[in-house]
């Protein structure tokens, strides 16, 4: 059934209406998968605590010399002989923020993928979304949410990706600052110079981030042959290829040249880099990327200055 003032609009819009009520169906079960993968996987990854700036109590510790006399607790310091220093909880102003591809390239799924790239992409958003937000992390989605605090924050930015009509396919990342991390799920397929153009501001003000390559077997194996007919999913231009068995060597070689370029500028730039299939299992990527952000401190106990 096509509504009123939907036939008029055009081809692009209306793909993109059908993208977003897509999106939206998936996303309840997406979010259990996630939760069910979080519970299956990682338990116990608690968040950061220390003694620092804050305003909740941590601890009462004994007084060292040197020690700033107003930081004194005169009431737990008369119950015995000691004198004690009341320490607040540190409370760090970083974010992590999450972003899943929502191109059309990421509804790709082939005869051998359990799940399109999409579902895999949003499932790992959405499971990070969980770790995260059960470590009393504070998390974001760029052009969606603003940072927050919350035990359910998977939840809550599931129900923002369910209600956008719309989502770009690049967000804009100017707005992230210093002392957070972004993990970016996508699968990478523009040239590599592109990416990090795009990528760039968040070079420029320190942030860190974590890229998630979502790949279908078939794009790496290329297993097709004789006449086949090629159509680009963001564009529509079609090839056509009279021997498609004739491409594959330079097709796997370009696909696998793209990939370790994408890899060796990450690790120069001290970011993470992994990739998941989508006829594997989605926590074998999320275990690497718990890893990756466990060095800067995301949930791991350890302080981010």
């Amino acid at each position: 059934m096509v509504r009123i003032g939907e036939a008029q609009a055009p081809a692009k819009a209306r793909e993109a209406l059908a993208r977003g009520r897509q999106r939206a169906s998936l996303v309840p079960d997406l979010l259990i998968e996630a939760r069910r993968i979080v519970n299956t996987v990682i338990a116990g990854w608690h968040g950061r605590r220390r003694r620092g700036i804050g305003e909740n109590f941590w601890q009462f510790r004994p007084y060292v010399e040197g020690e700033a006399v107003n930081r004194i607790d005169w009431r737990r310091s008369a119950r015995d002989d000691h004198t004690y220093i009341r320490d607040r909880e540190w409370e760090a102003a970083h974010t992590a923020w999450l972003w899943a591809d929502p191109s059309p390239s990421m509804l790709y799924k082939s005869a051998t993928a359990t799940v399109s790239k999409q579902s895999r992409a949003m499932v790992l958003a959405l499971a990070m979304a969980e770790l995260l937000s059960r470590s009393g992390e504070r998390i974001a989605w760029p052009g969606l949410t603003d940072p927050f605090t919350a035990r359910n924050g998977a939840e809550r930015i599931a129900s923002h990706l369910a209600h956008a009509a719309s989502l770009p396919a690049k967000p804009d990342l100017s707005g992230i600052r210093r002392f957070s991390d972004i993990v970016l799920v996508s699968d990478f397929l523009d040239p590599v110079e592109d990416t990090f153009q795009w990528l760039d501001v968040l070079a420029r003000h320190g942030v860190r981030a974590h890229l998630v390559e979502v790949a279908d077997p078939a794009e790496e194996s290329f297993p097709y042959a004789g006449r086949t007919e090629f159509t680009d999913p963001e564009t529509g231009d079609k090839l056509t290829a009279g021997r498609a068995e004739m491409l594959a060597e330079d097709y796997r070689r370009l696909y696998l040249a793209r990939r370790e370029e994408l890899a060796s500028r990450c690790k120069r730039m001290g970011w993470s880099f992994t990739t998941n299939h989508t006829d594997r299992l989605a926590s074998d990527a999320l275990v690497r990327l718990h890893m990756a952000m466990a060095t800067s401190g995301l949930g791991t106990g350890r302080a981010v200055a």
